[in-house]
């Protein structure tokens, strides 16, 4: 038994950071139809019956949908779908997450999600010469972003409501921050397998649970006069928020696509630090404590030593392994970025406007408010 197995502190977590996904308030027929079944009872021989007016939906949307990047009712479906292979949803016994006429729905869905990634990203091909390629391409890649940056816009710009409702956008990520990447690390071996863990135990606090990033995050919205339990404010957050939660578990729950996920987990640690020193700035500047800017402060140094290691010895290391992953790594690495980028061109536009960046008040939300 290791010597600091009783030396080392441990630190109780409230039932607050434990919560399932709340049942959202469905945004189209389909969603409709899949909160109405889901809490409905464990699924059992006429699984497949109750989920009938919910397949036929999904097959209608992913055959006649014109932007399934664009469609709420798909996108909360999905998520909601990916939800029971992370906390499940409240209400939702467990056994759904392997009912075979769900994962069916499911896949009706994630074919048309998938091919509308594929062509937002622009079929990206990536190269298979080594390890120091690859990474000066993902460098490359992000260098080339020109995509609107709202970390910039925090840091000059926004006032403590706008700030308030970034958080809240990032809140059903960042409540359960890397959690996605993590499906990798049992499809990986040797180096690329030891990077990515390495990655990953930072994120998770290096086994102390209150310097998890998660927490960091959490701090970060209880500051802000948020609420931090996960999930709170699915019911507000806009589609495009959803898009990228689904890129992530899309990646990360298939094992044909790991390539993928790794150069996605590449593209958002290579996209981190400056932001987050700007995020970091923006707190400041509206008076925001040392407590309420700790997380974004840990991502400037965190990250700049994580987009070394995933660049070069994570995704580099990958195609140096399996060539065969090279597309992959690159179609991630672009996915990742345009998602991200589309969030911020919402949430900017919005403001343009003089507009909510959310779908409806976030202080609405049954105990989205503190204090």
């Amino acid at each position: 038994m290791s010597s600091t197995l009783h030396d080392r502190p441990t630190t109780r977590t409230g039932t607050r950071h434990q919560p399932r996904l709340p049942v959202p308030a469905p945004r189209g027929p389909l969603s409709a139809a899949l909160v109405d079944v889901l809490p409905a009872g464990p699924p059992d021989d006429d699984a497949h019956d109750r989920l009938a007016t919910a397949q036929a939906l999904a097959t209608t949307a992913a055959r006649d949908g014109d932007d399934v990047l664009r469609d709420a009712d798909v996108q909360l479906s999905l998520t909601v779908l990916y939800a029971l292979h992370h906390r499940g949803v409240e209400g939702v016994d467990d056994a759904w997450e392997w009912e075979p006429a769900l994962l069916h729905l499911r896949r009706t869905l994630e074919r048309p999600f998938e091919a509308a990634l594929r062509a937002r990203a622009g079929h990206p091909r990536g190269p298979a010469t080594g390890a120091a390629d690859v990474a000066r391409h993902l460098f490359a890649l992000a260098a080339a972003d020109d995509g609107p940056s709202l970390s910039r816009y925090v840091a000059r710009h926004a006032d403590a409501e706008q700030v308030r409702e970034v958080l809240v956008l990032k809140s059903l990520y960042q409540l359960a921050e890397a959690d996605q990447h993590t499906w990798a690390v049992p499809r990986l071996a040797g180096g690329p397998k030891a990077a990515l863990v390495e990655i990953q135990a930072d994120e998770y606090g290096g086994g102390q649970a209150g310097r998890m990033h998660a927490e960091l995050f959490a701090a970060t919205m209880r500051g802000a006069g948020l609420d931090d339990t996960y999930g709170r404010y699915v019911d507000v957050v806009p589609v495009p928020v959803l898009v990228a939660l689904n890129t992530m578990s899309l990646l990360g729950l298939h094992r044909r696509l790991r390539g993928a996920a790794v150069g996605h987990l590449a593209a958002f640690e290579m996209t981190s630090s400056v932001p987050s020193r700007l995020y970091g700035n923006g707190l400041r500047r509206l008076g925001h404590d040392a407590t309420t800017t700790a997380y974004f402060d840990e991502h400037v140094e965190a990250d700049a030593v994580h987009e070394q290691i995933a660049a070069r010895d994570l995704a580099g290391g990958l195609v140096e392994d399996e060539p065969a992953l090279a597309d992959d790594v690159a179609l991630g690495a672009v996915a990742c970025l345009a998602v991200e980028g589309d969030v911020a061109a919402h949430a900017l536009e919005r403001w343009a406007a003089g507009r909510s960046a959310l779908e409806g008040p976030w202080r609405d939300v049954p105990g989205g408010t503190r204090g």
